[in-house]
């Protein structure tokens, strides 16, 4: 193969692997310190994926930094949580104004500040090589590119950290969620009043469901027309139950993931069968409205450095925790900040980074513990009883208002 020569390496040049929040974040702060930077996306296009999007004051810190207006054009806001029981009864509520928006309209809004002729798509990462001078990237397609500074933001399944650290995969963490979003207009005008407007959670046993508004996005921009976005976290055992779940309609079993249209109807009819049995009225009606409901196993992530000479790694790629404080994004936005500032400091890029490492690998290692410690319940087996004593303070209604996607978590 004739590998051909894309970015010209300069003192103050970025690749950035991943198109997604993540590389998008990285990519804007350092083009806007003037950086000459491009992004590699291995995917044609990412418009439509992923749902909900809890927001947390970094999060908007990090949009009003980047002149990115965080208000009515990034989301909604819900002024009220509450939990209902198994009967639909309303048995916890909590004031707690937070916004919340979905992943496409945050993409878009990212997306719609970055050069479009430095972000390309269709480039799968094959290899890297790094010498004192810079670092090369090389693609599928035969295109290499050259720079100071690579930077792996390529999410969960990260082929830079598998480069770099080929051990550090993906634990699975006992369950998994069904989630998908409901149009508002398929609402009955009962749910539009007493369930829509709110973040609401069902607390079965071993079980946790949540549902709040997000503002819909499609490919001509941002509209008006809201959604209902619902999770429905289940434990699943590694041994049986997942492998089953991501069987599909060939027969084949998925590993890792499977794509919502090749989930087996029989096993989408059972999951909407427990929930008229498990679920309050509210919420089971919610998720059997899904059209095409979507599983999503939980992982944790831990990568061993974020740093390896003149690459950095950041956001899920380096460290991804499980959803229940939907820090998600925000922690991926701070790194992106940390990552500015260290390189900002005069240091040569090595020794910027080795900063960056220092002051990110411990507040992400801890963020990724903390989500362990709210989604112990939810696992298919806990290892003993301690376990099962430390996972019980976190099951409360009382406990999951005050903890789940909120900023009441210090590192």
């Amino acid at each position: 193969m004739t590998w051909r020569l894309q970015s010209l390496n300069t003192e103050t040049s970025a690749i950035v692997i991943g198109g997604s929040i993540a590389g998008l974040f990285a990519g804007l702060m350092l083009s806007r310190a003037g950086w000459q930077v491009d992004i590699f996306e291995s995917a044609a296009r990412l418009d439509g994926r992923g749902a909900g999007i809890v927001t947390h004051k970094a999060l908007l810190d990090a949009l009003r930094k980047l002149d990115i207006a965080a208000g009515d054009n990034l989301g909604l806001m819900i002024e009220t949580r509450k939990v209902f029981d198994r009967e639909g009864l309303e048995i916890a509520t909590a004031h707690m104004p937070q916004l919340v928006t979905s992943w496409g309209r945050l993409h878009r809004l990212l997306k719609a500040e970055f050069p479009s002729h430095r972000y390309h798509g269709s480039h799968t990462l094959v290899d890297i090589d790094q010498d004192e001078s810079g670092v090369t990237a090389f693609f599928d397609n035969g295109q290499q590119a050259r720079s100071s500074l690579l930077i792996g933001a390529d999410g969960i399944r990260s082929t830079v950290r598998q480069l770099f650290e080929p051990s550090s995969n993906p634990e699975y963490a006992g369950y998994v969620a069904w989630r998908g979003l409901i149009d508002e207009s398929e609402l009955s005008p009962s749910e539009l009043e007493t369930v829509f407007p709110y973040f609401t959670f069902c607390l079965p046993p071993g079980e946790q469901v949540l549902a709040y508004p997000v503002m819909a996005d499609d490919d001509s921009g941002f509209k008006a027309q809201r959604r209902c976005n619902a999770v429905w976290y289940r434990p699943a055992d590694p041994e049986r139950q997942l492998p089953d779940l991501l069987t599909d309609i060939d027969g084949v079993n998925n590993g890792s993931s499977i794509a919502p249209d090749r989930v087996r109807p029989s096993v989408i009819a059972s999951m909407r069968e427990d929930s008229r049995q498990l679920l309050a009225p509210q919420h089971g009606a919610l998720i059997r409205r899904i059209a095409q409901p979507f599983i999503q196993p939980i992982y944790d992530v831990n990568c061993a450095s974020m740093v390896y000479g003149r690459v950095a790694m950041l956001g899920d790629a380096a460290f991804t925790a499980r959803p229940h404080l939907g820090m998600g994004v925000t922690k991926a936005a701070e790194d992106a900040e940390a990552l500015l500032r260290c390189l900002s400091e005069g240091d040569p890029v090595v020794d910027g980074l080795i900063n960056f490492k220092s002051t990110r690998q411990s507040v992400n290692a801890s963020i990724v513990e903390r989500s362990r410690q709210l989604g112990a319940y939810l696992q298919a087996n806990l290892d003993s009883g301690p376990e099962r004593d430390l996972a019980a303070n976190h099951t409360t209604a009382e406990a999951v208002l005050a903890e789940t996607a909120t900023d009441n978590f210090s590192v």
